[in-house]
């Protein structure tokens, strides 16, 4: 389908989410709604990508050159309506031929297949098709107004619509494929006259009929076309993700125990027979490999799991931690940027980062790679079969050789050969009676300050 190019209109300045970030570039399920669109997109190899922006948006460029290296971007200094923005796309078209699709950046739900439907329709139509959805409520959106044979002949605006046309459910998502001559020839003859005084792209679908084009329909569920306003209307994109990915998983051989209580990032990539409990959340970045038991209220991000491994629960896992196959990784345990080797167990209270834990060892509880000097980070390297004890410190950089045994609360600050045992703390003191002189010399004193 590469004879398909993308234009998607980004220039909304969002004054109803409150924010100085562009509205596209707010989040949802770990990317993007702008992303959300452009991996959509990406499944149709498109010839050519062209971002319409507002002014000051250069980070929405840079978003899109991420995912299409070569995409172009143009800045409509005014907002003008659709139309208008469309026609700002014209100049990086020229010279192509083939199918325009226009998306838009605040509407991230929309499916791959969704598209490549909407344009086979548009090929097999020869001008242009639109993509509609039945509203449950139709109150706001455009409505569809179509022929005997279900070719869409008008677009009516809701400000527009006379009092029938509003009772019409049929709705426009705003998402058309359309032939590029038909387009840029149909383009220059919008005009403006409807309640907003701008130039609508919808009367395009009209200017089409008249002249014997009338548009295909397509059709996809009223969420998938969800647009975003407001923070309210994030969450709600946020919710409809969550339901999607979970549901993917879960068809997929993943098992959650609370589904509704499980978070997912749209490139959180899980293994069959998996099993997650509830309120597990994944951070962008996660690979997790089959067997694996991710137990409750862990948090996961930029993080590779190994077959069999246990995690959880209450278990941190920040970008860079790979946890090797049967490896253990505890309540209350944080790993960073650190590798944790097949079999190897950190089960408690621990912190390791910037490290490497050998195949097999045992990381007791409250210990701590020490990592940070207050200016860099440096490694600590702990090899296979090391027991260390609990409340130990490894203050980087270090080497820990295979078989080592660290005694409890020992802080090591230099190299440990391989098999040796190392003790880093002060020798024990037993005073025997001391502490019952000293409860008997405490009382003697505060006797003889009541007295007097």
């Amino acid at each position: 389908m590469n004879n398909i190019a993308i234009v998607v209109l980004a220039a909304g300045m969002g004054t109803r989410m409150r924010s100085d970030l562009p509205k596209v570039l707010h989040r949802a399920a770990g990317r993007s709604l702008f992303d959300h669109v452009l991996m959509a997109a990406r499944d149709l190899d498109p010839a050519r990508v062209v971002v319409v922006m507002g002014p000051a948006m250069n980070a929405v460029a840079d978003a899109a050159r991420a995912v299409f290296p070569a995409a172009a971007a143009v800045v409509q200094e005014q907002r003008l309506g659709t139309g208008h923005a469309v026609m700002m796309a014209k100049d990086r078209l020229a010279g192509f031929s083939g199918t325009i699709l226009v998306l838009y950046g605040d509407a991230p739900l929309v499916r791959p297949e969704t598209l490549k439907d909407l344009c086979a329709r548009q090929a097999a139509a020869g001008s242009l098709a639109v993509l509609g959805f039945e509203a449950h409520n139709p109150h706001g959106y455009g409505r569809l107004i179509t022929d005997a044979s279900r070719h869409i002949v008008v677009i009516r605006e809701e400000l527009d619509a006379t009092p029938a046309e509003r009772n019409i459910k049929l709705c426009n998502s705003g998402i058309i494929a359309i032939d590029s001559g038909l387009l840029w020839r149909l383009l220059p003859n919008l005009g403006k006259a409807n309640a907003k005084g701008e130039y609508y792209l919808t009367d395009i679908v009209h200017l089409a009929a008249a002249a014997g084009q009338p548009a295909a329909l397509a059709q996809c569920p009223e969420s998938e076309v969800m647009g975003v306003n407001d923070r309210a209307q994030l969450a709600a994109v946020e919710r409809a993700f969550q339901e999607r990915y979970r549901l993917k998983h879960m068809l997929a051989g993943v098992t959650l125990t609370d589904p509704a209580t499980v978070h997912f990032s749209a490139d959180t990539e899980i293994a069959a027979d998996v099993l997650i409990e509830p309120h597990v959340v994944f951070g962008p970045g996660v690979r997790v490999a089959s067997g694996v038991e991710i137990l409750g209220f862990s948090h996961i991000e930029g993080a590779v799991i190994a077959e069999g491994a246990r995690i959880g629960p209450f278990a941190r896992l920040r970008p860079g931690a790979e946890i090797g196959a049967n490896a253990h990784v505890g309540n209350y345990v944080e790993v960073k940027k650190a590798m944790i080797g097949e079999g190897a167990k950190v089960n408690h209270l621990s912190y390791i980062g910037d490290a490497k834990v050998g195949a097999k060892s045992n990381i007791g509880a409250g210990t701590i790679t020490c990592n940070y000097d207050g200016f860099d980070k440096h490694p600590t390297d702990i090899g296979a079969n090391v027991f260390v004890g609990s409340n130990t410190a490894l203050v980087a950089p270090v080497k820990v050789g295979d078989g080592v045994n660290i005694a409890a609360g020992s802080v090591i600050t230099r190299d440990i050969p391989a098999d040796a045992l190392a003790i880093a703390r002060a020798e024990q003191v037993v005073r025997e009676g001391a502490a019952a002189r000293y409860r008997q010399l405490k009382r003697a004193r505060k006797a003889a300050r009541t007295k007097a």
